[in-house]
């Protein structure tokens, strides 16, 4: 039975107060990310501040189901670094508490945060993108004249840079107006100098109509007969009043005004019941398309069955009809024409099959964008228990709080799941992928990152200890380790040394016959490594003594004797006789050639490097053997 402890009312209470806060950070970050792309609607259009409000609000709201895993990540990431900075998290485990009973309370309020994430997608979410995109869309037909900036050129009409000196927001009226046209090149262009205007859009929305005042028209008449010509003739007008037409639809267009096929403003039962819809219209289109083309292309009637067409089809292509020969029999006039014929009978069939396969595209990519949408309310809100499983037990592991740390991991996490989700989302956006394997990557990926690192710190392991990892890559790669004998300030018992001598003595005979015996500078037996695996305890226990001889020299205070230990090398005793500990692992190896190729030369180069470090120990011992002879025993 689930109870409700002071442990976890204590530790939901500091995620909670973090939760909060930087779940208003997160929202004003992307708040100002998402602002980026529409600065340009609301500079210079004279909005009220209600209209400025409601651009927020609504916008405020699209992005709270974006915000929401972010904030869960560092909120949690930050509660469990508290927690381990200030020993806590210790205390909590050394009464018993294991750390997945300390996120109980958390993956309850996280699930809860989660399923409110799916509701706010599926009822809220689309109602603001929907009022957000109308409100967009009035902005842009609100004022034509406010999307033109003072005292620089604006060439967003077609054809046309207009130079707006100064302008009143509150009549409309444009002062100090200049205007460049160029329709075709540069003898086509028309100069317009006025000393007032007003600028309004058509009711189609499709043009701008330019109202100019007090102004002239200079203008080049490039005639086709003086194409050839250096003269441009030209044209000046002087006008009091005059009026324009500008093609300008301030990007506002007819598909823009039909919202029905805004995906994000949609509910997910409205996204499949608009799918259903588009796929029966897509199939009706593709039947219709079908039968059109066999009655044109191929002439065969649709009404006739598929068995009859194909026994039609035979029949007209075993009728052997010479194309070339009737085509030479005609005169050149009439072979002219046969050939403009049938390239414009071609062109016809392209153009129409073109037409046709445009159609089908924009349906195709409609239900991708609807099916997308669908299955990203599901991932959107399955990312915020994913980015908990990620942060908590990485606080757990790195034991550290405050907005150092935490943001800069949860800054990483977040960049590499959004260029997946992203990536994912333009690939099935264009048809590259398939729409569950596009929106699912981002999740496929963090999911077992999150498994990771919460079996890490549920298991106390060490993951970012860079001690580890490097002595990892150091055997892997096959590096030499150095060894680092440094002499003692305190000593408490002397070395052996004449122990130390007649096991070193000892040491090198038993290495020049061990190097004798196993034949190191032969290749070796792949049986015997990949299949038949037989341990080493020579060359370990060899190693065992040589450390124990080290060991007790250690306490030496001879500078010369250190000097001389430092050159022992760091034997491998396992390395030159299988790749991997179990038997298995060594036959996947095996087959896999490539693989198994790599490590049969590694373990060849152990087995050399063995036997220079054999032939190094047996040099080493006689120098310090000779030493020990030499001060501390023949004297």
């Amino acid at each position: 039975m689930f109870r409700i402890r002071k442990l976890d009312l204590f530790i939901s209470k500091q995620f909670g107060l973090l939760f909060v806060g930087t779940f208003f950070i997160c929202q004003f970050v992307l708040m100002m990310q998402f602002l980026w792309r529409y600065v340009d609607e609301l500079i210079g259009k004279g909005l009220s501040l209600e209209i400025l409000g409601k651009f927020f609000w609504y916008m405020g709201l699209m992005l709270v189901p974006q915000a929401l895993p972010l904030a869960i990540l560092l909120s949690s990431l930050i509660t469990f670094g508290n927690l381990g900075e200030s020993s806590e998290l210790t205390a909590i485990k050394a009464a018993g508490i294991s750390l997945m009973q300390a996120f109980r309370s958390l993956i309850v309020i996280t699930i809860v945060i989660m399923l409110g994430s799916l509701y706010f997608q599926n009822v809220i979410g689309p109602r603001a993108n929907m009022s957000f995109t109308q409100l967009l869309i009035s902005m842009k037909q609100k004022s034509p004249e406010l999307e033109i900036p003072e005292g620089i050129f604006y060439d967003g009409i077609p054809n046309t840079n207009l130079y707006v000196q100064k302008k009143d927001l509150k009549t409309g009226m444009l002062y100090g107006i200049m205007i460049y046209r160029m329709t075709g090149s540069y003898e086509d262009a028309a100069i317009i100098l006025a000393d007032s205007g007003m600028m309004q859009s058509t009711a189609e929305k499709k043009h701008l109509l330019l109202t100019l005042h007090s102004g002239e028209w200079f203008e080049n008449m490039r005639s086709q007969d003086l194409i050839n010509s250096a003269n441009v003739p030209y044209r000046r007008e002087t006008f009091s009043t005059k009026r324009i037409l500008l093609d300008f639809d301030s990007g506002f267009s007819l598909t823009d005004a039909d919202l029905r096929n805004n995906a994000q403003g949609k509910s997910w039962a409205q996204l499949m019941h608009d799918v259903d819809s588009m796929n029966v219209e897509a199939d009706s289109l593709a039947r219709a398309n079908y039968a059109t083309a066999l009655r044109m292309y191929f002439h065969v009637l649709d009404t006739i069955s598929k068995k009859d067409s194909i026994k039609a089809v035979k029949t007209a292509a075993s009728k052997a009809i010479d194309i070339d020969t009737l085509f030479n029999r005609l005169d050149n006039s009439r072979k002219q024409m046969a050939v403009s014929q049938a390239m414009s009978s071609i062109s016809g069939v392209t153009n129409d099959l073109e037409f046709k396969a445009m159609l089908s595209h924009d349906t195709e990519a409609r239900i991708r964008m609807h099916r997308i949408e669908a299955i990203g309310k599901f991932t959107l809100a399955l990312s915020c228990l994913i980015f908990f499983f990620i942060g908590a037990p990485l606080g757990a592991i790195i034991r550290k709080g405050g907005l150092g740390v935490p943001v800069i991991i949860s800054v990483l996490v977040f960049i590499i799941f959004y260029i997946f989700d992203n990536t994912g989302y333009r690939m099935a956006r264009l048809g590259a992928w398939p729409i569950w394997f596009g929106k699912g990557i981002a999740t496929a990926v963090l999911t077992p990152v999150a498994v990771f690192f919460t079996y890490k710190a549920n298991k106390d392991s060490v993951v970012f200890n860079m001690d580890a990892y490097r002595t990892f890559f150091t055997k892997l790669l096959g590096l030499r380790l150095k060894r680092h004998v440094t002499g003692k300030e305190v000593i408490i018992e002397d070395p052996d040394y004449a122990k130390d001598a007649a096991d070193l003595q000892r040491l090198s005979e038993e290495v020049t016959q061990y190097a004798h015996a196993h034949k190191l500078m032969l290749p070796p037996n792949i049986i015997k490594v990949f299949f038949k695996y037989e341990p080493d305890h020579e060359i370990e226990r060899l190693s065992e003594e040589m450390e124990a001889a080290i060991e007790d020299l250690g306490n030496t205070k001879d500078k010369h004797i250190i000097s001389m230990l430092n050159h022992y090398p760091v034997v491998s005793a396992k390395a030159h006789t299988r790749p991997f500990e179990r038997r298995w692992m060594n036959i996947v190896a095996f087959i896999l050639i490539p693989v198994g190729a790599f490590l049969y030369i590694r373990m060849w180069s152990f087995r050399l490097r063995l036997l220079r470090d054999l032939r190094v120990i047996k040099q080493t011992n006689t120098s310090i053997v000779n030493r020990i002879n030499e001060k501390y025993i023949n004297t």
